[in-house]
């Protein structure tokens, strides 16, 4: 496959390249000049911030702050309920270990 180079120093990258690297307008690239004289180019992974909105669904609506602070205080007991159950399992262990050596 052939690009051209415009008179800005620009090229095209051709579709089906862009396809199979899953580039979209605004993918950066990383270019490297082998010794050689051959260019390799590479898409960069995308960083936190590409991730915005991939997951956005416009027929859901958004939680209010009451709803996610409900979830977040739901999330935490039952965290607390699960660090009590281990803790309290493994104070049984121990209590009966403890009589065996005696």
């Amino acid at each position: 496959m052939f690009a051209t180079l415009t008179s800005k120093g620009q090229i095209t990258l051709p579709k089906p390249i862009r396809e199979r690297l899953g580039l979209v307008a605004g993918s950066k690239l990383d270019f490297v000049v082998e010794a050689d004289g051959s260019l390799r180019a590479r898409p960069m992974q995308r960083g936190a911030a590409g991730l915005f909105g991939l997951l956005h669904d416009p027929q859901r609506t958004a939680s209010t702050v009451e709803q996610m602070n409900q979830a977040i205080g739901a999330q935490l007991a039952d965290d607390d309920r699960r660090i009590a159950e281990a803790a309290a399992a493994h104070a049984d262990t121990g209590a009966a270990r403890g009589k065996r050596r005696r």
